[in-house]
């Protein structure tokens, strides 16, 4: 996706995967050295580091600081400044549904990095009442501590709670991830007036979207998430607005060739 916006802009640009996994505190520390003095103008950073990352750079933006959790660090002087694109990646994908359904109460299913940025994102685009549901009920309560004041906000003891009366919901756990074949909602609490939505755009059409769409639900898959997350990093990273039809077209080309027989659902 970056390097075709950069060829649609005329400009030249290499985006490089650095695999680390299971990568502790030391090695994300040196890897991040390694970023600052090799001349990269910015790193994106995606599960499971978008926290684990947030103390070892030099400053963070405002949005990055109050939600807790970066995908995006960008390289000025030498210095790495964390952003949350995941934030206003969300909130410009989602809008349409939100609106749509009058900004009603959305449920909002994990709370890790991009659990957190959907949140924040909900919050900005003013629904109603946010209910939040995890597992771990202490992740969902320092969440609630961290979203603005004012902003009406529950958290959810089941699924099943949080779903009650929404309007939409949102899965921003790896839950359908691939290999993982399994969904955050059972099938059975969906129904054609709530729509759906899923950060995992690997595979694009998750067991959730699927269940989802057979119920006559409006769904939006993690396409757009993807990329109005990197449209907004690539700006921060170079000062240049990309195409995001350009960006689309790289998006939708690399799903199609990972998944050809199920991206069409």
């Amino acid at each position: 996706m970056h390097e075709r916006a950069a060829d649609a802009l005329g400009a030249r640009c290499h985006y490089q995967l650095i695999e680390v996994a299971g990568a502790s505190r030391d090695e994300l520390q040196l890897l991040l050295e390694g970023v600052r003095r090799l001349g990269f103008a910015g790193i994106n950073v995606t599960f499971p580091y978008k926290e684990a990352v947030l103390d070892l750079l030099d400053d963070l933006s405002p949005g990055a600081k109050a939600i807790g959790a970066v995908n995006t660090v960008v390289v000025r002087d030498g210095r790495l400044t964390g952003h949350n694109t995941d934030t206003t990646g969300f909130a410009r994908a989602v809008r349409q549904l939100v609106e749509a359904s009058g900004r009603g109460p959305v449920a909002v299913i994990g709370t890790g990095g991009v659990g957190k940025a959907i949140a924040f994102a909900l919050a900005d685009l003013g629904v109603t009442e946010i209910r939040i549901f995890d597992t771990d009920r202490a992740k969902a309560e320092h969440l609630v501590s961290l979203l603005p004041a004012g902003q009406n906000v529950a958290i959810a003891a089941s699924v099943e709670d949080a779903l009650r009366g929404a309007v939409g919901v949102v899965n921003g756990t790896p839950v359908g991830m691939s290999p993982n074949k399994g969904t955050p909602v059972p099938d059975a609490l969906l129904r054609s007036d709530l729509w759906v939505a899923d950060a995992v755009y690997s595979p694009l059409w998750t067991p959730l979207l699927l269940a989802a769409k057979a119920k006559g639900a409006p769904v939006m898959t993690g396409r757009d998430l993807a990329i109005y997350q990197a449209a907004d990093a690539f700006e921060l990273f170079t000062g240049l607005k990309p195409s995001t039809v350009e960006m689309g077209i790289a998006f939708d080309a690399v799903m199609a060739k990972r998944y050809p027989a199920t991206n069409a659902a």
